[in-house]
């Protein structure tokens, strides 16, 4: 029997959420409130599903509403200014696009952790993550030019390692913490993103994982 904990069914968790946010955000085209049964019969799923994923609708709304606002600046920079396969470009191009949208959407994104601190979901499963879903299909996306490259242990660090540094946490962290805003929030973020993957390309250099009958991309 598959594990229920695996990599597929984690995969569905990730598309079941996906589903319910994009219906969420068609329905705030025109309703700027819809109901948790609205919701559920445009994403085909239940009430019950709904709150597996999303502590409240309240969560569900703000975390929808910021997607929407972030998502076509994001997808934008990724599909068109990160440089073809350039995996630095593309991180770099992520974090510059986040921070872009962080003015408005950052005190949303506060909310967001607040709810999901607070408040997380009943249902959640045992090693589901309670936000930042989209974040992470971000950051996959922009250094899937380095999948063959890496090994799967390595490619799911990397995408770790960079949750750590982009994304609402750690806009909180540089302006609360530290005091930074501006040039010198942006500058940090993109240091220690580029940081982290020059990291990981001098550890694939050093040692290339085994996938025979493949061969290793040249250049970055």
């Amino acid at each position: 029997m598959p594990d229920s904990a695996g990599p597929g069914r984690a995969a569905q968790r990730r598309r079941t959420r996906n589903a319910i946010i994009a219906a969420t955000t068609e329905l705030l085209r025109d309703d700027p409130s819809p109901s948790v049964d609205a919701i559920a019969a445009a994403a085909d799923v239940s009430r019950r599903t709904i709150y597996t994923h999303f502590a409240s609708l309240e969560q569900l709304l703000l975390d929808a509403t910021v997607g929407a606002m972030s998502s076509a600046g994001i997808d934008a920079a990724l599909g068109l200014d990160a440089g073809g396969d350039d995996v630095p470009a593309r991180v770099d191009a992520l974090a510059r696009g986040l921070l872009a949208a962080s003015d408005t959407a950052l005190p949303m994104g506060r909310r967001i952790i607040r709810l999901t601190v607070e408040t997380p979901p009943p249902n959640l499963p045992a090693g589901a993550s309670r936000r930042g879903h989209r974040r992470t299909a971000w950051i996959e996306q922009a250094i899937e030019p380095w999948r063959e490259r890496l090994s799967a242990e390595q490619f799911d660090r990397l995408v770790s390692a960079l949750s750590m540094v982009i994304g609402w946490e750690a806009m909180v962290v540089l302006r609360d913490v530290r005091g930074l805003s501006g040039d010198d929030e942006e500058a940090v973020t993109r240091w220690a993103a580029r940081s982290l993957v020059d990291a990981m390309l001098a550890e694939a250099t050093q040692s290339p994982p085994h996938r025979p009958g493949r061969r290793r991309p040249s250049g970055g």
